[in-house]
């Protein structure tokens, strides 16, 4: 285990509200489980920004030591389109609007999400079950509900009886909502409706004739609830009290109270110890949306083929715009936040890959471990990464200050200076630094390093105009000239 445990790391709890030390239940091992995708469409980048969050948090946690089971699913069925007990799936939908069938649509955005994730420098998870890989799990569970008295069957369908539950437990207690106010507030059931109470949710639905998701179970042809999915997979790779289960905090209310009740009716006990959410993205300070055209996404912003970004941004430069949120918090996309992303993001590479050559002294000036310790504290108190990210920026104050001489560092410091700031950037936040490659690349240098030369010559003979002419279409293309007292270096933006 790293040192930095002992500092005690503390995560905010949404089902009590308050920030706690975090203790796992076996030392040195986590398990975590986060709600992945419904695999209909391209993942969309409020999606993203969730998993992202959690990306972080895994590699934090394997940073610091920890073992890590880290179980993140697809839902592939059972996801209604109004994310309550009617309406259409929203794969079978998808297959029948566009004649496929629904394993083709699940094939086509699975590997859209992989994809994406993968361009984002997304670690993947441990395991990445499917629900339609665990229909018998699932039917196992509502059996195990329905003796336990907890849900009753009715027309082939079987649902969970919340007003049952609550007499013996609290149904809302991760959303703050009270039964009775939830009942007070609901409109009675419509006369097709087959349930006992608006509060009850599916288990099982039965599969109408022309439903073509389908399996068999005791109750009939049918198909398994949304929220049951989770329930599953989540106890059986992680047992029936695991450490974190994460998601966006759109699904603190149904889902994850709806997962709560689950298994504390078939288990008799809590199932998870820490519940994190992560907020919501918006874009240009209005909820993502479709309908409006106020929507991007990932590979849209990549290759700026989109009417709301002035130009393309890299998955790098995105990943920092989201790092210097909380993932606690709303965080705004635009093309102003971006821009000055990029700018800030293209600093700290500059610095980073500039500190192989700083010159070291027999003295350092700066106490290179308290600023290690300010890092691993900011990212303790519940992963602030914009904490994290602003101690980054102090780093790079002070590289360029040891560049002018106007600050020291010893070998012994600038080796450890080093190995921090790719912990901290590389291991723990994601970021990549794709300007590397192409730095290091023999034949852009040996390019750039003759059009330098050549500009060098046309300074000497006094022919500012090729000089500049030079320096202003390298810059165009990206490459930026740095004159300095060494001589001419270049960098990519």
């Amino acid at each position: 285990m790293s040192l930095y445990q002992t500092q005690k790391l503390k995560v905010y709890n949404s089902l009590t509200g308050e920030k706690e030390v975090f203790e796992p239940l076996s030392e040195g091992h986590v398990g975590m489980y986060v709600c992945g995708p419904t695999v209909y469409s391209n993942v969309h980048l409020g999606n993203c920004r969730t998993f992202m969050s959690f990306d972080m948090i895994f590699r934090y946690l394997k940073h610091l030591g920890y073992k890590v089971r880290y179980v993140r699913n697809i839902t592939d069925a059972g996801h209604l389109e109004n994310d309550a007990e009617d309406g259409e799936d929203k794969i079978a939908k998808k297959a029948r609007l566009e004649q496929l069938e629904p394993m083709e649509v699940v094939q086509q955005y699975t590997l859209d999400f992989h994809s994406i994730l993968q361009k984002f420098n997304f670690l993947p998870p441990s395991i990445e079950p499917t629900a339609t890989g665990h229909i018998i799990e699932q039917i196992e569970i509502i059996k195990n509900i329905l003796e336990k008295g907890y849900a009753y069957e009715i027309n082939g369908s079987v649902y969970f009886d919340v007003e049952k539950f609550n007499e013996t437990h609290e149904y809302g207690k991760l959303s703050g909502r009270k039964l009775e106010d939830m009942i007070a507030n609901t409109r009675e059931l419509a006369a097709q409706d087959e349930k006992k109470n608006p509060q009850d949710f599916a288990l099982w639905k039965k599969a109408e004739a022309q439903h073509i998701m389908r399996w068999p179970s005791p109750w009939g042809d049918g198909f398994p609830g949304w929220h049951l999915e989770c329930t599953a997979m989540s106890t059986k790779y992680l047992g029936e009290t695991f450490d974190i289960h994460g998601g966006g905090m759109d699904l603190k209310f149904p889902h994850h109270e709806c997962e709560i009740a689950q298994a504390e009716a078939c288990n008799g006990h809590a199932p998870v110890k820490y519940w994190l959410h992560a907020n919501m993205l918006t874009l240009n300070g209005k909820k993502m949306a479709k309908s409006t055209g106020n929507n991007i996404l990932p590979n849209e912003m990549f290759s700026g083929e989109n009417n709301i970004l002035s130009k393309p941004y890299t998955p790098s430069v995105v990943r920092f715009f989201m790092m210097q949120a909380h993932y606690t918090s709303i965080l705004d996309l635009s093309d102003e936040a971006l821009s000055a992303s990029e700018k800030g993001f293209q600093k700290l590479m500059d610095a980073i890959d500039s500190m192989e050559k700083l010159t070291t002294s027999s003295s350092s000036s700066f106490n290179v471990e308290e600023w290690k310790q300010k890092g691993y504290d900011a990212m303790n108190d519940d992963f602030n990464t914009p904490m994290l990210t602003a101690n980054l920026f102090e780093a790079v104050k002070r590289i360029n200050l040891i560049k002018e001489g106007k600050e020291t560092i010893t070998q012994k410091d600038k080796e450890l200076f080093i190995e921090t700031m790719h912990s901290f950037a590389f291991d723990i936040l994601g970021l990549e630094n794709q300007n590397s490659a192409m730095l290091n690349s023999d034949k852009l240098n040996s390019v750039v390093g003759l059009l330098i030369q050549l500009r060098n010559e046309a300074r000497a003979n006094k022919d500012f105009s090729t000089s500049d002419k030079i320096r202003d279409q390298l810059a165009a293309m990206g490459i930026q000239l740095n004159d300095g007292k060494d001589g001419t270096t270049f960098s990519l933006s």
